[in-house]
Protein backbone atom coordinates (compact mmCIF):
# COMPACT_ATOMS: atom_id res chain seq x y z
CA UNK A 1 0.00 0.00 0.00
CA UNK A 2 2.79 2.43 0.85
CA UNK A 3 4.51 1.92 -2.51
CA UNK A 4 1.26 2.55 -4.41
CA UNK A 5 0.33 5.58 -2.36
CA UNK A 6 3.70 7.25 -2.03
CA UNK A 7 6.72 5.68 -3.74
CA UNK A 8 5.19 5.17 -7.22
CA UNK A 9 3.77 8.73 -7.58
CA UNK A 10 7.04 10.15 -6.24
CA UNK A 11 9.09 8.12 -8.73
CA UNK A 12 6.85 9.23 -11.61
CA UNK A 13 7.04 12.86 -10.50
CA UNK A 14 10.85 12.81 -10.21
CA UNK A 15 11.20 10.87 -13.46
CA UNK A 16 8.94 13.16 -15.51
CA UNK A 17 10.75 16.19 -14.05
CA UNK A 18 14.11 14.73 -15.08
CA UNK A 19 12.69 13.93 -18.52
CA UNK A 20 11.45 17.49 -18.95
CA UNK A 21 14.93 18.84 -18.23
CA UNK A 22 16.19 16.63 -21.10
CA UNK A 23 13.44 17.79 -23.47
CA UNK A 24 11.21 14.70 -23.02
CA UNK A 25 7.66 15.71 -22.11
CA UNK A 26 5.42 13.06 -20.51
CA UNK A 27 1.71 13.91 -20.20
CA UNK A 28 0.96 11.56 -17.34
CA UNK A 29 0.82 7.99 -16.10
CA UNK A 30 -1.21 6.52 -18.98
CA UNK A 31 1.13 7.68 -21.80
CA UNK A 32 4.06 6.43 -19.73
CA UNK A 33 2.44 3.01 -19.39
CA UNK A 34 1.60 2.93 -23.12
CA UNK A 35 5.22 3.80 -23.97
CA UNK A 36 6.34 0.65 -22.20
CA UNK A 37 4.40 -1.46 -24.71
CA UNK A 38 5.81 0.16 -27.89
CA UNK A 39 7.41 -2.37 -30.23
CA UNK A 40 8.01 -0.22 -33.35
CA UNK A 41 9.51 3.25 -33.69
CA UNK A 42 9.25 5.18 -36.97
CA UNK A 43 11.83 7.85 -37.83
CA UNK A 44 11.86 10.58 -40.43
CA UNK A 45 15.22 10.88 -42.21
CA UNK A 46 16.13 14.54 -42.69
CA UNK A 47 16.87 16.34 -39.43
CA UNK A 48 16.04 13.26 -37.35
CA UNK A 49 18.53 10.56 -38.29
CA UNK A 50 20.59 13.12 -40.23
CA UNK A 51 21.80 16.58 -39.26
CA UNK A 52 19.27 18.25 -41.57
CA UNK A 53 21.97 20.49 -43.03
CA UNK A 54 22.63 19.12 -46.52
CA UNK A 55 25.37 20.48 -48.78
CA UNK A 56 25.60 20.48 -52.56
CA UNK A 57 28.08 17.80 -53.68
CA UNK A 58 27.55 17.32 -57.42
CA UNK A 59 26.16 19.29 -60.36
CA UNK A 60 25.56 17.71 -63.77
CA UNK A 61 24.53 19.77 -66.80
CA UNK A 62 22.98 18.87 -70.16
CA UNK A 63 21.74 20.42 -73.41
CA UNK A 64 24.15 23.33 -73.55
CA UNK A 65 23.91 24.46 -69.94
CA UNK A 66 26.92 24.73 -67.64
CA UNK A 67 27.08 23.66 -64.01
CA UNK A 68 27.13 27.33 -62.98
CA UNK A 69 23.96 27.94 -65.03
CA UNK A 70 22.19 25.05 -63.30
CA UNK A 71 23.17 26.26 -59.83
CA UNK A 72 22.17 29.87 -60.57
CA UNK A 73 18.77 28.92 -62.00
CA UNK A 74 17.97 26.51 -59.15
CA UNK A 75 19.13 28.98 -56.48
CA UNK A 76 17.07 31.79 -58.03
CA UNK A 77 14.00 29.53 -57.87
CA UNK A 78 14.72 28.37 -54.31
CA UNK A 79 15.60 31.80 -52.89
CA UNK A 80 13.58 32.26 -49.71
CA UNK A 81 12.79 28.53 -49.50
CA UNK A 82 12.38 27.07 -46.00
CA UNK A 83 13.30 23.58 -47.22
CA UNK A 84 16.77 22.42 -46.13
CA UNK A 85 17.67 21.30 -49.68
CA UNK A 86 16.62 24.66 -51.13
CA UNK A 87 18.66 26.46 -48.48
CA UNK A 88 21.70 24.33 -49.35
CA UNK A 89 21.47 25.28 -53.03
CA UNK A 90 21.06 28.98 -52.24
CA UNK A 91 24.05 28.84 -49.87
CA UNK A 92 26.25 27.16 -52.48
CA UNK A 93 25.28 29.70 -55.13
CA UNK A 94 26.02 32.61 -52.77
CA UNK A 95 29.37 31.05 -51.87
CA UNK A 96 30.29 31.06 -55.57
CA UNK A 97 29.16 34.67 -55.94
CA UNK A 98 26.35 33.98 -58.42
CA UNK A 99 23.69 36.73 -58.62
CA UNK A 100 20.02 35.78 -58.32
CA UNK A 101 17.92 36.05 -61.48
CA UNK A 102 14.43 37.62 -61.57
CA UNK A 103 11.83 35.17 -60.21
CA UNK A 104 8.04 34.94 -60.62
CA UNK A 105 5.12 32.48 -60.42
CA UNK A 106 6.68 30.40 -57.64
CA UNK A 107 4.68 27.32 -56.68
CA UNK A 108 5.63 24.53 -54.28
CA UNK A 109 4.48 20.98 -55.07
CA UNK A 110 4.47 19.13 -51.70
CA UNK A 111 6.84 16.19 -51.58
CA UNK A 112 8.00 16.73 -55.15
CA UNK A 113 9.56 20.13 -55.77
CA UNK A 114 8.77 23.55 -57.18
CA UNK A 115 7.75 25.46 -60.30
CA UNK A 116 8.85 29.00 -61.08
CA UNK A 117 9.55 31.41 -63.90
CA UNK A 118 13.19 32.50 -63.75
CA UNK A 119 14.48 35.23 -66.05
CA UNK A 120 11.42 34.65 -68.24
CA UNK A 121 11.97 30.87 -68.51
CA UNK A 122 9.63 28.25 -67.02
CA UNK A 123 11.48 26.00 -64.57
CA UNK A 124 10.62 22.77 -62.84
CA UNK A 125 12.96 21.69 -60.06
CA UNK A 126 12.46 18.61 -57.90
CA UNK A 127 12.52 14.85 -57.70
CA UNK A 128 12.15 12.33 -60.51
CA UNK A 129 8.39 11.96 -59.94
CA UNK A 130 7.87 15.66 -60.63
CA UNK A 131 9.94 15.45 -63.81
CA UNK A 132 8.04 12.39 -65.04
CA UNK A 133 4.70 13.97 -64.14
CA UNK A 134 5.62 16.62 -66.71
CA UNK A 135 6.58 14.05 -69.39
CA UNK A 136 10.26 15.00 -69.32
CA UNK A 137 12.65 12.15 -70.18
CA UNK A 138 15.22 10.98 -67.60
CA UNK A 139 16.60 8.03 -69.59
CA UNK A 140 20.28 7.12 -69.89
CA UNK A 141 21.43 8.73 -66.65
CA UNK A 142 23.51 6.05 -64.87
CA UNK A 143 25.08 8.80 -62.75
CA UNK A 144 21.81 9.18 -60.82
CA UNK A 145 21.90 5.65 -59.38
CA UNK A 146 25.55 6.10 -58.45
CA UNK A 147 24.81 9.36 -56.60
CA UNK A 148 21.76 7.90 -54.84
CA UNK A 149 23.65 4.80 -53.71
CA UNK A 150 26.09 7.13 -51.94
CA UNK A 151 23.20 8.48 -49.85
CA UNK A 152 22.86 11.70 -51.84
CA UNK A 153 19.53 13.31 -52.69
CA UNK A 154 19.19 13.95 -56.43
CA UNK A 155 17.18 16.91 -57.77
CA UNK A 156 16.33 17.48 -61.43
CA UNK A 157 16.11 20.85 -63.17
CA UNK A 158 14.05 21.25 -66.34
CA UNK A 159 13.92 24.49 -68.34
CA UNK A 160 11.08 25.05 -70.82
CA UNK A 161 10.23 21.35 -70.79
CA UNK A 162 13.79 20.05 -71.33
CA UNK A 163 16.09 18.44 -68.76
CA UNK A 164 18.89 20.95 -68.12
CA UNK A 165 20.76 19.48 -65.18
CA UNK A 166 20.94 17.61 -61.90
CA UNK A 167 22.03 18.77 -58.45
CA UNK A 168 22.94 16.26 -55.74
CA UNK A 169 23.15 17.10 -52.05
CA UNK A 170 24.36 15.05 -49.11
CA UNK A 171 23.22 15.20 -45.50
CA UNK A 172 25.45 13.87 -42.72
CA UNK A 173 24.08 11.19 -40.39
CA UNK A 174 23.99 12.39 -36.76
CA UNK A 175 26.85 11.03 -34.68
CA UNK A 176 24.49 9.43 -32.16
CA UNK A 177 21.90 7.96 -34.56
CA UNK A 178 23.52 4.52 -34.91
CA UNK A 179 23.94 4.24 -31.13
CA UNK A 180 20.29 5.18 -30.55
CA UNK A 181 19.10 2.54 -33.05
CA UNK A 182 21.35 -0.07 -31.40
CA UNK A 183 19.85 0.71 -27.98
CA UNK A 184 16.32 0.27 -29.39
CA UNK A 185 17.31 -3.05 -30.97
CA UNK A 186 18.65 -4.20 -27.59
CA UNK A 187 15.20 -3.39 -26.16
CA UNK A 188 13.58 -5.59 -28.83
CA UNK A 189 12.09 -2.61 -30.71
CA UNK A 190 11.71 -2.67 -34.50
CA UNK A 191 12.92 0.48 -36.30
CA UNK A 192 11.48 1.99 -39.49
CA UNK A 193 12.64 4.95 -41.59
CA UNK A 194 9.88 6.83 -43.42
CA UNK A 195 11.10 9.30 -46.05
CA UNK A 196 10.18 11.11 -49.22
CA UNK A 197 13.63 10.39 -50.63
CA UNK A 198 14.15 7.72 -53.28
CA UNK A 199 14.79 4.07 -52.42
CA UNK A 200 18.54 3.99 -53.17
CA UNK A 201 19.29 7.12 -51.12
CA UNK A 202 17.10 5.93 -48.25
CA UNK A 203 18.73 2.48 -48.22
CA UNK A 204 22.20 4.04 -48.14
CA UNK A 205 21.34 6.14 -45.07
CA UNK A 206 19.50 3.24 -43.38
CA UNK A 207 22.54 1.01 -43.84
CA UNK A 208 24.73 3.52 -41.97
CA UNK A 209 22.51 3.39 -38.88
CA UNK A 210 21.25 -0.23 -39.20
CA UNK A 211 17.53 0.59 -39.55
CA UNK A 212 15.34 -2.53 -39.91
CA UNK A 213 12.84 -1.32 -42.50
CA UNK A 214 12.81 1.48 -45.09
CA UNK A 215 9.68 3.04 -46.59
CA UNK A 216 10.83 5.48 -49.28
CA UNK A 217 9.24 7.89 -51.79
CA UNK A 218 6.36 8.71 -49.44
CA UNK A 219 4.56 12.02 -49.95
CA UNK A 220 4.05 14.13 -46.79
CA UNK A 221 0.29 13.58 -46.89
CA UNK A 222 0.73 9.79 -47.05
CA UNK A 223 2.99 9.38 -44.00
CA UNK A 224 0.09 9.03 -41.55
CA UNK A 225 -1.32 6.24 -43.75
CA UNK A 226 1.98 4.34 -43.43
CA UNK A 227 1.71 4.57 -39.63
CA UNK A 228 -1.84 3.18 -39.82
CA UNK A 229 -0.55 0.33 -41.99
CA UNK A 230 1.91 -0.66 -39.26
CA UNK A 231 -0.77 -0.37 -36.59
CA UNK A 232 -3.13 -2.54 -38.67
CA UNK A 233 -0.44 -5.26 -38.53
CA UNK A 234 -0.67 -5.20 -34.74
CA UNK A 235 2.34 -2.95 -34.13
CA UNK A 236 2.38 -0.44 -31.24
CA UNK A 237 3.95 2.51 -32.98
CA UNK A 238 5.82 5.61 -31.81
Amino acid sequence: PCSLGLATPTAIMVGTGRGASLGVLIKGGEPLETAGRINTIVFDKTGTLTEGKPKVTDILSFNGYTGEDILQLAASAEKGSEHSLGAAIVAESEKRGRPFLPSADFKAIPGKGIRATIDGKKLIFGNVELIRDNQISTKDLPEVDALSSEGKTVMYLAVEGTLAGIIAAADVVKSDSAGAIEKLHNMGINTVMLTGDNQLTAQAIAKQVNIDEVVAQVLPGDKAMQIKRLQANGERVA
